[in-house]
């Protein structure tokens, strides 16, 4: 009866599709092409005292359906190489002093990206008295993106709308 009824009944959806056609992909390679930072950026991510649920989103946008490399968008572990540093997680006070220091490491121009409720404002953990905020309570955002956690599409449509809308400043 179980086998029956998992054959039957489709058990996953298919993913929701990213809303980046060609044409806005092609328009964004060149603009970062043609920006101060070169032919790609670099992505620092710093988890400031996450559950591990936006670290999860982040790394599916790097699988074969969503493909951030695609927009010349990648992950680096050292900071000093980064163009974006992406903060999830609440703003735990003992996380505080490492988040600075990584983005004192980066080169200018760089980007502060702030990913999930909780970097947004501390989300549910908002008031305790190991945390103190969110990624605002650090260093000042360029992006948010909100959702506990935000889903992989949105993840990548927020970065292609950060670089689209700071190409100018870059």
């Amino acid at each position: 009866m179980v086998w029956k009824t998992v054959l039957r009944h489709v058990v996953t959806r298919p993913p929701a599709p990213v809303q980046a056609d060609a044409a806005l992909a092609r328009a964004l390679r060149q603009r970062v092409g043609a920006s101060k930072l070169g032919r790609s950026l670099a992505i620092r991510h710093v988890p400031a005292g996450s559950c591990n649920g936006c670290e999860l989103e982040l790394r599916a946008t790097q699988n074969l359906v969503y493909d951030l490399t695609q927009y010349g968008l990648s992950f680096t572990p050292s900071p000093r190489h980064a163009d974006i540093l992406l903060i999830t997680g609440v703003a735990g006070r003992n996380m505080v002093a490492a988040v600075r220091e990584a983005r004192a490491a980066m080169p200018e121009p760089a980007l502060v990206v702030a990913v999930g409720d909780c970097a947004v404002d501390g989300g549910v953990f908002k008031g305790a008295a190991a945390v103190a905020g969110g990624a605002e309570a650090i260093l000042p955002v360029d992006l948010i993106i909100a959702g506990c956690p935000p889903s992989p599409a949105q993840i990548v449509q927020g970065l292609l709308a950060l670089v689209e809308a700071h190409d100018t400043r870059l």
